[in-house]
């Protein structure tokens, strides 16, 4: 059996646009995926914590530096620039590699910086 936990996430990044007339997907700046492992054209979910819209896309990578998050598509009608969403990768593993599984979580400030890198651990995991 495999069990569909949380990979990695980007945590609390700001909108910076909506493009309706794009076909699709999200685009995120190249070095936020690069620190948190999720891939370009990977499904990730995004909750907007201004809304509470919850959504399910792919990733394709923005210029590396450049901060950008981009709901394309119809994906575009559920944040808009200013929002603050997170974005969550989530993989299949057995239960023994989730039970030692440290999900990667990307902190940004207010521009879509790197903040800080996090492997969280919770209390009673096995490591």
């Amino acid at each position: 059996m495999l069990l569909n936990l949380l990979k990695a996430k980007i945590h609390c990044a700001t909108v910076t646009e909506a493009n309706l007339h794009y076909m699709g997907s999200i685009t995120i700046d190249e070095a936020l995926l690069e620190a948190s492992g999720i891939l370009p054209n990977e499904r990730v979910q995004v909750v907007d914590n201004n809304n509470g819209a919850r959504l399910e896309t792919y990733v394709i990578p923005g210029p590396k530096g450049s901060g950008v998050i981009c709901l394309n598509g119809a994906a575009a009608r559920c944040a808009q620039p200013g929002d603050v969403v997170i974005i969550m990768a989530y993989a299949f593993m057995d239960e023994t590699e989730a039970r030692g599984y440290k999900p990667t979580v990307v902190m940004v400030d207010e521009k879509n910086r790197l903040k800080e890198i996090r492997h969280v651990e919770y209390p009673g995991q096995t490591k």
